[in-house]
Order: C-alpha cells, then structure tokens, then sequence
C-alpha cells in the first residue's frame, strides 16, 4: 500500500485533502483550522513514507499560484484608494519584520542554534517564499529545512490563535474606514418638507447615499439626481443607516406611508447579473444608465457584500447591480448587463493564463544586490504583485483581468488547500525526527517568541495609527505570509478590510523578508 500511494503522488495528494477537510471542521476550543488541517494532515501522513513528499514541487507551485493570484485581483480592488490609509501599516511591518529577525537570530545564538536553524525558523514561521533564498544562502544546510519544518506549523497555529483572541474585537478605529459588509445599506422614503436643491442633500455629492424613486403630484418616475426636490415630494434614500438619516432630516420627515417600491406598473427594479463584456471591468459612471436606460443603479452586490453604487465603483463578473428603471426599460436592461449565469460562470482562460505567466515572469527575476545578496520575488509574491496590478486595472485594452467572484473562491480554496497540502507532505519526515528533540524543542520556542514579538508591534502600530482591528488582522496575515490564516479570519468576520490589507503587507512583506533570511544566515 506504501509502494502504491508513493507511486501515484495525485492520489496521496487527494487523500490528504479528503483527510485534512475532516480535520479542519473538527473544533479545539475557539478554533477550526479549515483549510489548515490540510497542513496538519499532511505532516501526519507524509512522516509515515518520505518517498510521499517527493516530486510534488510543481502541484505545489500550482497551488501557491492559485491562491496568491486571485488574492492579488481581489485585494488590488481597493488597494489604491486604501493606500493612505495602510501606508503606515506597511512601515509597521517592515519594522515588526525587522525585529523578529533580531530577536530570532540573538535568542538563537544564546540557545546555541546555527544560523542554519535561525534563517529556516525565521523563513518557516513567516510561511514565506523566502526559504529558496534561505536555502542558498546556508548552501543547502540541512538544519535551514529542519527549522523550516518545525517552525512552519508553529508560524499557523499561533497565528491563527492570535486571530481568534483580536478578529473580533472592537477597539476604535478612528482613521479607518467603516466596513461595508458590517455597516448595510438601507432604504428610506422621506417626506420633503422644504424645497432642497438635490446638491444641497448630505451625502450626495460624497455620493454616500443615492436616489431611486420619486413621486411629484401622485406621478412616480426615477429620481434623476439632478435639480431639486420640491415641497410635497417623497424620494427613496438608499445608503447606508446614519447616512441615510442625515439625508433624511436635511429634506424633511420619514414618510410612513406604502413603500415607493411598491409602485410597479411604470417604474420597477430587479437585480441583474454582470455578464457582458461590455460592461465588466468599467466604473459605473462610465455606463451612463441613466442615459441608456432611463435608470439608476443603486447597489451592486459582490459575493456577499452589498455596496452603495458609487460612480466609481468598477463591474466585475458575477456582481449582482439592483437598477431602477421604467417597467419598459426592463428587457433592455437585462440585454445591457447580460444577465447570464452561463456565461458569467466561464473563466477567461485567456486573461488568467496570461496574468499568471506574467506573475510567474516577475517572480522569475533575479536581482543582485550589494553584499552578495540576491532578490527575486519567487512563484509566491511574483502573480501576487502582478495580481494586484491587474486587479487594480480591471481591465486593459480587451484584456478583463478581473475573475467571477465564485470561480475566483473556488480557485483560492483549491489552491490553498493543494498547496500546504504538499508542504506538509514535505516537512513531515524532518518534523518528526525533531520535533520532540532539544534542538526541535528550541527552535519552535525561538520561532514563537520571536514572532509575538514582531506580530505585537504590527498590532500595537495598527492601534496607535486608528485602525480596526479587522484590518490590523488581515495586515497581521499577511505580514506572517499565511493563507491559511487569512482564511482563518475570514471564516471569522466578514469584513473587506483583512483582504486588503492582507494583500499589502503580503506583497511587501515578501520582499523584506528575502533580504533579510540572508542577511541572518551569514
């Protein structure tokens, strides 16, 4: 039997998946490790035969490419206008990187560790790419995988026990943005009361709240946003709560008769699927509705976040837009957005197989640097960086970079799973020959302290700077280089910031840490 799973790597791979999804459902305390326990399985399986962790370096690379080019798209989104917000949380990490380094590398040396041990610890608990440029550095020193492969388990669990203990929290986050998902939209029709220029309205210009229907004299029609809302008038606001009620009390009163919304025979409403490529990768202000259609789009439900319409917001494949427009707008409408479960379900082979090789060619790279020192971002940070450039263009020329939201989800988890499926298939032999040992026992003491001691000025910053805890989190993941611990997180709250700053700290993260594993191996 042996022989037979050594013999067939596929199907050890599958086995492991199959067992580490078990695992992952099963509840220690306050955790679940999800996709980690394919991880852990890994470990157990791959110390029974080493000959199962052999030859699986290209399924490996083809997992980790998965995962960090979709988690590129999706955090290059909103990278950009979040940009001001994180810098200082980039710096923090580069700082908390820093830190970890020195104090692995004194704590070690004090432990009597090699710098074989401290570079493969450093590199294993950060679950980076960097162990390639470790691996040279130390020239090939067998303790540099040792470390590597205690520390690695190490690096998930503490990680993702930091996550549970802080995910949640709610300390104030003064100089952050309010979470979409957590906020919500709502609608209100308001009675107006006085005469009120629509420019005048709180939140309009912001464009943080929108209209939708409006009814003048016993005639609904779609509110234009433009000119004035006149005494007698009800218009429905849509935004999200309190900017809802600031609009509401510049205009007049809650009007609590019938919904507008139940007013159907001349305007309705209805959610319609992005599928058009004529419309996928564009902001919304570009589309004209309301010169197309007569309407106006109001939110745009991505996944399971609902957003405000803002002009600015970009169409991706597989977002679900609630426009308002006259009932004989609405065969049109279907026809301008697509409206296709077929088609949006379709992976562009083409643009996916181009932004990886793109990736792939950027990671490729190497550079020299003083010091004998060599950077390149490797199969890991390169489709990551690449990805959020894409992610941040939507889409060039007639290339759409941006996936459908459920393929993208799948693609993630598949890679994710495939991934640390093979390195724990990989680490486990060396795992269980020290792991019960002095020297395993110190490696994973020098590897968990030290990274506390990073991690804490990563969150320490993050509260100084007055940032959520949601997104000092995703910053923490990504900072640490784990995806299992940012999925962790997102099992835990639903909250666009951890992705976001996930993807930064990750990206930068990477390339501090390359340079810096050869600096402690010498």
């Amino acid at each position: 039997m042996l022989d037979f799973l050594a013999a067939d790597h596929l199907l050890t791979i599958m086995l492991v998946l199959t067992t580490g999804a078990l695992l992952g459902q099963v509840p220690f305390g306050p955790l679940r490790f999800g996709a980690a326990g394919a991880l852990f399985m890994g470990l157990v399986i791959g110390a029974v035969d080493p000959r199962f962790g052999e030859g699986n370096d290209l399924v490996k690379s083809l997992g980790v490419v998965l995962f960090c080019y979709t988690v590129g798209l999706a955090a290059g989104s909103t990278f950009l206008s979040d940009l001001r917000r994180q810098w200082s949380l980039m710096a923090a990490g580069v700082v908390g990187l820093g830190a970890m380094a020195a104090v692995a590398a004194w704590l070690g040396h004090l432990l009597g560790l090699t710098s074989a041990h401290v570079a493969g610890l450093y590199a294993g608990a950060l679950t980076s790419p960097a162990i390639d440029a470790a691996t040279t550095a130390t020239a090939g020193d067998g303790d540099t995988l040792v470390g590597y492969a205690l520390a690695y388990p190490t690096g998930v669990v503490l990680g993702m026990i930091v996550v549970a203990l802080l995910v949640g929290r709610r300390w104030p986050g003064t100089s952050d943005t309010p979470s979409l998902a957590e906020a919500g939209l709502t609608a209100v029709t308001a009675h107006v009361d006085r005469d009120t220029p629509v420019e005048d309205v709180p939140g309009f210009l912001a464009q943080s709240v929108k209209f939708s229907y409006l009814e003048r004299g016993g005639v609904v029609r779609v509110a234009r946003g433009r000119g004035s809302f006149l005494v007698g008038d009800r218009v429905l606001v849509i935004g999200s709560p309190d900017d809802v009620d600031r609009a509401v009390q510049a205009l007049g009163t809650i009007d609590t008769q019938a919904s507008l919304t139940d007013h159907r025979r001349v305007v309705d409403f209805r959610r319609f699927l992005v599928s058009s490529p004529d419309v996928v990768g564009r902001p919304l202000g570009d589309l004209d509705v309301h010169g197309r259609l007569r309407g106006v789009v109001t939110r745009v439900r991505r996944g399971d976040l609902d957003m405000l319409a803002r002009d600015d917001l970009v169409l991706q494949p597989g977002d679900r837009v609630l426009a308002v427009v006259p009932r004989e707008s609405l065969e049109e409408a279907t026809s301008f957005f697509g409206d296709s479960e077929r088609h949006v379900s379709q992976v562009d082979a083409l643009t996916l197989g181009l932004g990886i090789a793109l990736g792939l060619l950027a990671g490729a790279v190497r550079l020299p640097l003083p010091g004998g020192i060599e950077f390149h971002l490797g199969p890991a940070a390169g489709p990551l960086v690449v990805g959020m450039v894409l992610g941040t263009l939507h889409r060039t020329g007639p290339f759409r970079w941006d996936l459908p939201q459920a393929a993208a989800g799948t693609l993630r988890q598949l890679g994710l799973m495939i991934f640390l499926a093979c390195v724990g298939l990989a680490s486990g032999p060396a795992f269980l020959d020290q792991a019960f040992t002095p020297t395993g026992v110190t490696v994973v003491v020098v590897a968990g302290v030290s990274m506390l001691v990073g991690g804490a000025i990563v969150f320490l910053a993050a509260r100084l700077i007055g940032l959520s805890a949601q997104r000092a989190t995703g910053g923490f993941a990504g900072w640490v280089g784990q995806p299992a611990i940012l999925a962790f997180a997102n099992s835990r709250v639903n909250d666009e910031r951890i992705d976001s700053a996930y993807g930064a700290l990750f990206a930068l993260g990477t390339i501090v840490k390359i340079l810096l594993v050869q600096v402690i191996a010498r």
